[in-house]
């Protein structure tokens, strides 16, 4: 993620967008097995494929797993928007748990809410993929670097 003010933003497609969880984000990241759902401009939804190596007691998606999944789900809306050539960092990521997701993938739709020259603030659902019930909410503020 070079910031060279001569290299255009290369425009996300949802390919880019998938090659982009392999390209940039660390080895346990990807083994989440997330995938590109949809995308739009400041927008994207990943899946979060439901997992036992993700799961606690009673078949329970854990809370470490859903925070990773929206804080990349997060960086690809901030793609969509900006670029992949834009380096960035979380600042902040505040979550609000609203009932257990069990047994089933998750869907996790990140949306910026602004943009600014440093610092780009978003918002967060993830719904349980089978019923479409909210199960978490988050809000989140990056560093444009």
């Amino acid at each position: 993620m070079s910031k060279n003010p001569a290299e255009p933003a290369v425009p996300a497609d949802a390919a880019r967008l998938q090659q982009l969880l392999s390209d940039w984000f660390a080895p346990w990241v990807q083994e989440l097995g997330l995938r590109v759902e949809s995308f739009g401009d400041g927008e994207a939804t990943v899946r979060l494929p439901f997992s036992e190596r993700l799961a606690r007691i009673g078949g329970m998606v854990c809370g470490q797993a859903l925070m990773s999944a929206a804080d990349t789900a997060m960086v690809l809306a901030i793609v969509s928007r900006l670029g992949d050539r834009q380096p960035m960092t979380t600042v902040q990521l505040n979550s609000s748990f609203l009932k257990p997701l069990a047994g089933q993938d998750a869907l996790v739709t990140a949306r910026i809410v602004r943009a600014g020259k440093s610092l780009v603030f978003g918002e967060i659902d993830i719904v349980a993929a089978s019923d479409g019930k909210s199960v978490c909410r988050a809000s989140t503020t990056y560093a444009l670097l």
